[in-house]
């Protein structure tokens, strides 16, 4: 018997001719989207022909005697948006009498120990061959995050675009800098460089001499590197360089200049997660699209 590779959104954009991004605001009928009607059904056929199903973050692995779900959240930053995930999901299973075990680790003596009723593994979203992560969890809609994010800045005039990213190389990070780049593709930007946030300003300096007018950073901490490098350079945001984070967090609203971010309702995928691991109809549990908190940075 031979087993076919699950249909993924990339392989639907590439049937029906358009991007990844206008593939998913059809299928997840997306609001205020101006995608001609012909198109919509261009994308909707091939999705049917190929018979793509959209991937599931939580995978129940058994139907345990306990009331325990275990979250493996290994690998994944611990930043604002895993922690409102975390608690929208423990408030959501605690109504229903369940508990949650959260694994940063190997969860497998805690599967083991205590025979869950189901397993979140959202680290598993990115080790997915395909990389798509187009629903489920705190993750869900990355790719619309980003797009939110890299839109703030092209609504106010920019063209061309850094991505701040750590260094050292990270699976995460790579997936996040890919959809700054499907982003930049679908506002129509030319391909963003991209600036290592580390202790020398001296990238930086190239890229504004290079005409770059604008970073995007993976995450608050990276955009508030670049902050710092700009200190370093004698220049300031957004005089000399619009930057911007994502995931919101206190210490970005600390910092002077303020930094301008993107918020992630995680707090609500959490709870959405714990009714679908649960069986229990989503009702209320809809996330708010992502925001971008305007400061002064951007």
């Amino acid at each position: 018997m031979t087993t076919s590779a699950r249909v993924t959104m990339r392989d639907v954009a590439r049937a029906s001719g358009v991007s990844q991004a206008t593939v998913s605001f059809v299928l997840n009928e997306t609001a205020n989207q101006t995608i001609p009607d012909a198109t919509r059904e261009r994308v909707r056929r091939a999705a049917a022909e190929l018979g793509y199903v959209p991937h599931s973050i939580a995978r129940a692995l058994r139907e345990g005697a306990s009331r325990i779900v275990v979250l493996e959240a290994g690998g994944l930053p611990r930043g604002n948006s895993l922690e409102s995930f975390i608690a929208g999901l423990d408030a959501e299973l605690a109504l229903a009498g369940h508990s949650l075990l959260v694994s940063y680790g190997s969860s497998a003596a805690a599967i083991e120990a205590v025979s869950p009723r189901a397993v979140i593994d959202l680290p598993a979203v990115y080790a997915s061959p395909d990389r798509e992560v187009a629903d489920g969890g705190w993750i869900d809609g990355m790719a619309a995050h980003t797009l939110t994010q890299i839109g703030h800045l092209a609504g106010r005039g920019h063209r061309k675009i850094a991505v701040a990213v750590p260094a050292g190389p990270d699976p995460l990070f790579a997936l996040m800098a890919g959809h700054v780049r499907s982003a930049a593709q679908e506002l129509r930007l030319p391909p963003p460089e991209t600036v290592l946030v580390d202790d020398r300003p001296d990238q930086l300096r190239a890229l504004l001499d290079a005409g770059i007018t604008a970073v995007a950073g993976l995450h608050d901490d990276a955009a508030l590197g670049v902050l710092a490098a700009l200190s370093d350079l004698g220049l300031r945001a957004p005089d000399d360089l619009a930057v911007i984070g994502f995931d919101d967090t206190p210490q970005g609203a600390l910092w002077r200049p303020r930094l301008t971010s993107v918020r992630i309702d995680a707090r609500a995928y959490g709870r959405r997660t714990a009714r679908q691991v649960l069986g229990l109809p989503v009702g209320d549990a809809t996330p708010a699209p992502a925001q971008v908190i305007v400061r002064d940075s951007a």
